[in-house]
């Protein structure tokens, strides 16, 4: 493999502090480092992400950032800049841009402190570029991921014109009229800060020509000051090979036996996600509400399993979100429940092991996004499920388009429609099911993460 350099906030080794205050190595830090970390090892690639905690920086001032065959370097960013990057530009900026789900009337609010966040994401992507710039090995293709370093790759060029540069984006991207929501120097020199890499990928054709557009927009193309790069689609896939080892673990049997006894004879319809606005989970409770109130005859016969991890509690959006999802699961549950069974059962924890049990044992998978750049669980669960499952995924996620053949369609925003939805595929005869789920696998296993970074390397070679 020619120089690889992979540019990503998180990185494939994070740490904890024990009781001692001595770092212990905790494994991936997020779904991006773990795909593609199995994929990197051995290879002699260097990888350069943010030490965010003590626990990292006391890891890496000892030497203990060390990978398998991988080299792993750190930026130190101040305290103060990565909140301000990652907590106000990327978290509560970028990513509801990306996403679409500004609340227009209250926000965003781009005040002064605002712009010293602007400020510091800047900083936070200098600080990437200067060590990309002294880092890589020459020629190199420099893979640079996600929303929190989209000025980077301008940046690099102007020092390092021999690397070849790629960004790819795990997000949507927004429309022009959303874009134009952020000031217009900062809009233009996100296009900009985008336009100086040698290509920009995508997951989805939509989300491809939703970037396009922008730049067809006269005044956002003429605050970016530049022509748009060369893009590409390369929509990922899973490891096949590791997560069906997790799924064949002890650990994975152990759970799968206790959420039988949990749901008993009952079907089961089951969600994977972060508690995160995007993810809809409130409308997803609704409906089952509305199948229960619809479809009298699954009343004490279903079961949704909502398995989801909390995330971004530092911003008020997110722990009012899941306050008031837990408060419909409590409504609903008291409204609907009857002796030992109750229509939903909420799990906050971060519990990997119960998740892969979960996808393993599902009658339905419910993915129903807002908005999505892919949604990996969608892939992940036809992958593992063991008893014929059927997807019902929504039409706004990234991985619509690969697998609406044999899925059940869902416009995520009709509660009504997603509840007759769950209805059908509950009711979906068997060797209908058997020959979705089969087809599901197939086109999963069609589609690997190591085609998806095999596409950005083929773009880098451009």
């Amino acid at each position: 493999m020619d120089p690889v350099v992979v540019v990503s906030n998180r990185g494939p080794l994070s740490f904890r502090l024990d009781d001692d205050g001595n770092p212990l190595a905790v494994g991936a830090a997020g779904g991006l480092a773990g795909t593609l970390q199995p994929l990197l090892e051995g290879s002699g690639s260097t990888w350069i992400s943010c030490s965010m905690s003590e626990a990292d920086r006391t890891a890496a001032a000892r030497g203990l950032m060390r990978g398998e065959g991988l080299r792993l370097l750190n930026v130190f960013p101040s305290p103060d800049v990565y909140r301000m990057a990652y907590d106000v530009i990327s978290n509560a900026t970028l990513w509801f841009c990306f996403h679409h789900l500004f609340d227009l009337s209250r926000r965003p609010r781009f005040d002064s402190r605002w712009r010293e966040a602007w400020e510091g994401y800047r900083e936070l992507n200098r600080q990437f570029a200067r060590l990309v710039v002294e880092a890589a090995p020459e020629g190199s293709s420099v893979l640079v991921q996600d929303y929190h370093l989209l000025l980077t790759g301008r940046l690099i060029a102007r020092e390092r014109p021999d690397l070849r540069t790629v960004h790819f984006l795990h997000t949507p991207f927004c429309s022009p009229e959303i874009l134009r929501v952020l000031p217009p120097d900062v809009a233009g020199e996100l296009l900009s800060g985008m336009a100086g890499f040698g290509a920009c990928g995508f997951h989805a054709r939509r989300w491809e020509s939703c970037f396009r557009q922008c730049w067809e927009d006269p005044e956002l193309a003429a605050a970016a000051g530049s022509p748009p790069p060369p893009t590409f689609v390369a929509p990922i896939g899973p490891v096949p090979e590791a997560i069906q080892s997790e799924a064949a673990s002890p650990a994975c049997a152990q759970a799968r036996r206790s959420l039988r006894q949990l749901v008993g004879d009952r079907r089961l319809i089951v969600r994977v996600d972060r508690v995160e606005l995007s993810k809809n989970i409130l409308r997803g409770c609704w409906a089952v509400e509305e199948l229960l109130e619809l479809h009298p005859d699954w009343r004490g016969r279903v079961v949704l399993l909502a398995l989801a991890y909390p995330s971004r509690e530092g911003l008020a959006e997110y722990l009012a979100y899941r306050s008031e999802v837990e408060h419909a699961v409590e409504r609903i549950n008291e409204r609907w429940g009857q002796g030992d069974w109750q229509p939903i059962v909420l799990d906050v924890a971060d519990d990997r092991a119960r998740s892969l049990a979960a996808l393993c044992e599902y009658d339905v998978l419910l993915v129903n996004p807002l908005r999505d750049g892919l949604n990996l669980v969608a892939k992940e669960g036809p992958l593992i499920n063991a008893t014929d499952g059927v997807l019902a995924l929504s039409r706004e996620a990234g991985a619509w388009p690969e697998l609406r053949e044999d899925a059940v369609g869902l416009n995520p925003f009709d509660v009504h429609g997603t509840a007759e939805a769950l209805d059908a595929a509950l009711r979906m005869e068997p060797p209908e099911r058997r020959r979705r789920a089969d087809a599901l696998r197939q086109r999963v296993l069609s589609r690997r993460a190591a085609d998806w970074l095999e596409d950005q390397l083929l773009a880098a070679g451009r």
